[in-house]
C-alpha cells in the first residue's frame, strides 16, 4: 500500500471515529482466549470491511482507560510507518489511538 493510500486510509478511519462509529471497547480480553475470539471474528469479517475491523477491534481515536493505553506503545504497532502489524487488522493507526487488542 502506497503513502498516499495509507494517509486516505487513515482520514477514513479518523473520520469514522470522529462521526460517532460505536466500538466494541469492553471487554478488555485478559486471557489469550478471549484475545483469540476476537482475533476469530476479526478473521471472519470481510477483510476490506474497514468499519467493522474498527468496530470489532474496539478503536478509538484517544487514549483509553486509566493507564491511558495508546497504540504507540503496543507491541504491533510500528511506530516509523503508523501501522498496526496485528495481520487481522493490518491498518495504518496514529500513535495516541487505541484498539482493545492493546499488547506489551
Amino acid at each position: 500500500m502506497s503513502d498516499t493510500e495509507n494517509q486516505a486510509l487513515l482520514r477514513t478511519m479518523a473520520d469514522l471515529m470522529a462521526s460517532g462509529l460505536e466500538t466494541k471497547v469492553e471487554p478488555f480480553p485478559e486471557t489469550e482466549r478471549e484475545f483469540g475470539e476476537i482475533l476469530d471474528e476479526l478473521r471472519a469479517a470481510d477483510p476490506k470491511d474497514l468499519k467493522a475491523k474498527l468496530v470489532i477491534a474496539g478503536f478509538l481515536d484517544h487514549p483509553y482507560g486509566p493507564d491511558r493505553l495508546r497504540c504507540q506503545e503496543c507491541i504491533s504497532y510500528l511506530v516509523n510507518r503508523k501501522w498496526c502489524d496485528l495481520p487481522e487488522l493490518a491498518v495504518p493507526a496514529e500513535p495516541d489511538w487505541y484498539c482493545k487488542l492493546w499488547r506489551i
